[in-house]
C-alpha cells in the first residue's frame, strides 16, 4: 500500500503554496484540519482529493490521522502553540513529519522530548524543513566542507533581493514583532546559549555591498554541531532589513525591558499591532519580486576561510516547493534514518543538494 502524504493546514497561506507545490508534483495529498466545508472547497478545485478533519488541539483525532509510513506535513502555527499535538502523532504512528516552523525552540522541545519515540517507531522528523532553514543548512555545509579541519566557527546571514517589505505575510511579521522579546539561540564554545535578539550586529557581504544583520536563532546552531564536531561556534543573522539592523536592535532591547514590568508585554503587543499587517501574504506576481540570498562563512580562529552564497526563490515559494520535493522523496523512498533531524542527515549531502537545485536553490 503506498504511503499517504497528509496535509495539515491547507486552508492556509503557507498551506496553499505546499498543496500547488505537491500538486505541480503530481501528488495527491490528503487535506486535513478543522473546517470541514472549508477543505471540501478546496479539495473540490483540485480535483475532489481526500479530506480528513482533525482539530490539532485534539490528540484522539491526530492519532487517527496518520498510520506508520504516511508523511505528515503541518503547516498550522504558532507551532509553540499548534504544533506539539501533530508532531506526538506522527512520532507515536511511525509516520514520517515535516513542519514549516520558523520557531527553533519548538524543534529543540521536539529534539528533547520525541527524538527516542520518534527512532523506536521509525519515524523520520523534519521540523523547519523551509526558508527556514534549509538554505542556511547547505551554504554553512557548503563553506565549512570547503574551509577543511581548521574550520572553528560559522555565521549565516538571511538577506532578501527585491523589494521585501510587501512581500511579507502577516505570519511571518508576526514571528518577526514576537521574536523581538524572545531569546535567540546559538552555539558558543561547544554549547547552547541564549542571547537577547538583535542584541548582536554583524555585516555581510551581499552582491558586492556590506550589508548589516542582526542576530536572530536558527536550527543551524542544533544540527551542525552534530554534523562538524569541531565548531566551537554557529550564529544565524537577518539581514531582511539592513538599514533597520541596528534600529531594531535598540528596539529589541527597549521591548525586552518592556515586557520585565506589569502588562508590558500587553503594551509592547498593542504598540507594534500595525507592523503585523492584513491577512494573507504575497500573491505570485509579489513573490517573483524577490529572492532569497543566503551568505555563510567558515572560519578558524583566526582569520575567515572559506564564504558561500547561495540564491533561490521567494522564501514562500521556496518553502512550498521543498517541503513538496522531501514530501515526495519520503513517500517514494521512505526514510534510511529515524528521528528528530536535520536536512544533511535525514537525506545525505548530495541528495540534499540535488534536491536544492531542482527546487532552485543554489550556490552562486
Amino acid at each position: 500500500m503506498t504511503a499517504r502524504i497528509v496535509l495539515l493546514g491547507a486552508t492556509g497561506y503557507t498551506g496553499g503554496l505546499v498543496l500547488d507545490a505537491l500538486l505541480d508534483r503530481g501528488l495527491t495529498p490528503v487535506l486535513a484540519g478543522r473546517n470541514r466545508n472549508a477543505l471540501a472547497a478546496i479539495a473540490e478545485r483540485h480535483g475532489d482529493l481526500e479530506c480528513a478533519v482533525a482539530d490539532v488541539t485534539d490528540a484522539a483525532q491526530l492519532a487517527k490521522l496518520v498510520h506508520s509510513g504516511d508523511v505528515l506535513i503541518t503547516t498550522v502555527g504558532p507551532f509553540e502553540r499548534f504544533g506539539h499535538n501533530v508532531a506526538r502523532a506522527a512520532a507515536d504512528s511511525g509516520a514520517h513529519y515535516i513542519d514549516t516552523t520558523g520557531e527553533v525552540g519548538f524543534v529543540a522541545d521536539l529534539r528533547r522530548d520525541l527524538h527516542e519515540r520518534a527512532r523506536e517507531t521509525g519515524s523520520l522528523m523534519l521540523p523547519a524543513f523551509g526558508y527556514d532553514y534549509v538554505p542556511g543548512i547547505l551554504a554553512a555545509t557548503l563553506a565549512v566542507r570547503q574551509a577543511g579541519v581548521a574550520v572553528r566557527s560559522i555565521d549565516v546571514g538571511y538577506f532578501a533581493t527585491g523589494p521585501l517589505w510587501r512581500g511579507l505575510s502577516q505570519g511571518t511579521r508576526t514571528t518577526m514583532r514576537d521574536g523581538l522579546t524572545l531569546p535567540s539561540l546559538l552555539w558558543h564554545q561547544h554549547r547552547l546559549v541564549e542571547r537577547r535578539t538583535a542584541s548582536e550586529v554583524h555585516s555581510f557581504t551581499v552582491r558586492g555591498q556590506r550589508r548589516n544583520a542582526f542576530l536572530v536563532s536558527g536550527t543551524e546552531v542544533l544540527f551542525l554541531p552534530e554534523e562538524f564536531p569541531a565548531l566551537d561556534s554557529v550564529t544565524v543573522y537577518n539581514g531582511w532589513f539592513p538599514s533597520l539592523s541596528r534600529p531594531i536592535s535598540a528596539m529589541s532591547a527597549l521591548s525586552a525591558a518592556a515586557t520585565r514590568i506589569p502588562f508590558g508585554r500587553k503594551l509592547v503587543d498593542v504598540t507594534t499591532r500595525p507592523l503585523v499587517g492584513p491577512p494573507g501574504g504575497p500573491d505570485a506576481a509579489e513573490r517573483a519580486r524577490t529572492r532569497t540570498h543566503v551568505a555563510a562563512v567558515a572560519s578558524s580562529d583566526s582569520a575567515p576561510l572559506a564564504e558561500v552564497h547561495v540564491e533561490g526563490p521567494s522564501s514562500y515559494s521556496l518553502t512550498g516547493e521543498l517541503i513538496a520535493w522531501a514530501a515526495q522523496q519520503l513517500q517514494q523512498h521512505g526514510a534510511s534514518v529515524a528521528g528528530v533531524v536535520g536536512p544533511v542527515a535525514a537525506f545525505g549531502f548530495d541528495t540534499l543538494r540535488a534536491g536544492c537545485a531542482d527546487v532552485g536553490l543554489v550556490p552562486v
